[in-house]
C-alpha cells in the first residue's frame, strides 16, 4: 500500500541495484467473491500516464533518490521491454497485457495473490497460455504460497510462458515457503512469431505506453550459445487429489505459524471426522516428504 496524493493504492515497487526504477499502482481492483479490495485501495485510472512520486525521506537515504516514476509504465532495457501486471488484472476482459504487446512489451510479469479453488489452476494456464498465444511474448507469473491466517491457501503455480507454452512450472502444492523456477528463452522467438502472426495487428490505433529507460540487460553475448527451454506438458491434480491436498498444506502452515506442537483431532465415526482425519493423514505424508527431501522449513517449535 502506497499513499500517493492521499489516495491510497495497492502497488508493485521494481527495484534494481537498490534503486526504484517504478511504483506501479493497480489499475483493475478484485472485488467479487472473498475480496474487497475497493474497501482499502482506489484503482489508478490514469491509463498511460506517469507522475512524480516523492520518496519518504527514510527511503531517500537508502536509494538516494528524491522522487521515482509512479503509473502506467513500462521499463525498457538495453535488449528488451517488460510490462507488469498485478493479479486479478490478467482475469479482467480488458486485461493490461493487450495494449502492451500491442505496443511491444516482450515480457509480462505478474505478481499475484490468487487463492486456491477447485480446478482453478487450469483456469490460470489457459488464461496466461491465451495471453500469449494472441500477441506472442514471455509471461512470468509468480503466486503466493501459504494461509493467510484465516481459511484462504494460496498454492503456488509459478510459470514461464512463451507464444502460448508452458516452458516451466512450480509445484502447486509444496510446504516449502519459497519456490524459484527459472528458464533460458530467446526473444527472437518471439519477435518471430509476432513477425509471423501479428504483424498486421500491431500497428492500430492505441496510445503507446510510457517508456522508462534502463541501463542495464537481461542478456550478454554469450547467452546465444545456451540452449532455450522447450515446452511441457502441466499434468494437473484430479478433483481428488486437490481436495486432500489444499487443506492439507493451509493445515500444516497454519500449524507451522501459530507455533503450537499438534492439533487436537476429536473423532465421531461420522463422515465430517472421517474426512478431517484423511486430511490431517495427508498432511503428514506431505511432511514426511518434504522432510526426507531436505525442507528445512518443515520444523514446528514447541515446548
Amino acid at each position: 500500500p502506497i499513499m500517493h496524493h492521499n489516495v491510497r493504492y495497492n502497488c508493485r515497487v521494481l527495484f534494481l541495484n537498490r534503486k526504484i526504477l517504478l511504483i506501479r499502482p493497480k489499475m483493475l481492483m478484485a472485488n467479487h467473491g472473498i475480496y474487497r479490495e475497493m474497501r482499502w485501495f482506489s484503482p489508478w485510472s490514469r491509463l498511460r500516464q506517469v507522475e512524480e512520486y516523492f520518496l519518504p525521506r527514510m527511503i531517500q537515504g537508502v536509494t538516494g533518490q528524491d522522487t521515482v516514476p509512479f503509473g502506467d509504465c513500462v521499463l525498457s532495457t538495453k535488449d528488451t521491454c517488460i510490462g507488469t501486471e498485478i493479479c486479478a488484472e490478467l482475469w479482467n476482459p480488458n486485461s493490461p497485457h493487450i495494449q502492451m504487446g500491442l505496443d511491444g512489451v516482450e515480457i509480462f510479469t505478474n505478481s499475484s495473490a490468487s487463492h486456491h479453488e477447485l480446478r482453478k489452476a487450469d483456469q490460470r494456464v489457459n488464461l496466461i497460455k491465451s495471453a500469449t498465444t494472441k500477441s506472442g511474448g514471455i509471461y512470468l507469473y509468480a503466486n503466493q504460497r501459504g494461509c493467510d491466517g484465516d481459511r484462504v491457501y494460496y498454492d503456488g503455480c509459478a510459470m514461464v510462458v512463451i507464444n502460448g507454452d508452458v516452458v516451466a512450472h512450480g509445484a502447486q502444492f509444496s510446504l516449502d515457503d519459497v519456490e524459484v523456477i527459472t528458464a533460458t528463452l530467446d526473444l527472437e522467438d518471439v519477435r518471430s512469431y509476432r513477425g509471423e502472426l501479428c504483424q498486421p495487428h500491431m500497428e492500430g490505433e492505441h496510445k503507446s505506453c510510457h517508456r522508462i529507460k534502463v541501463d542495464f540487460s537481461l542478456s550478454s553475448p554469450n547467452d546465444i550459445y545456451l540452449p532455450t527451454h522447450q515446452p511441457i506438458q502441466w499434468h494437473f491434480h484430479t478433483p481428488e487429489e486437490e481436495i486432500s491436498l489444499g487443506p492439507a498444506c493451509w493445515l500444516w502452515d497454519y500449524l507451522r505459524r501459530s507455533g503450537q506442537g499438534g492439533f487436537l483431532l476429536p473423532l465421531s465415526g461420522g463422515v465430517d471426522s472421517s474426512s478431517t482425519a484423511c486430511i490431517v493423514h495427508c498432511m503428514c505424508v506431505l511432511l514426511c516428504q518434504a522432510v526426507n527431501d531436505g525442507s528445512k522449513g518443515t520444523s514446528v517449535s514447541s515446548e
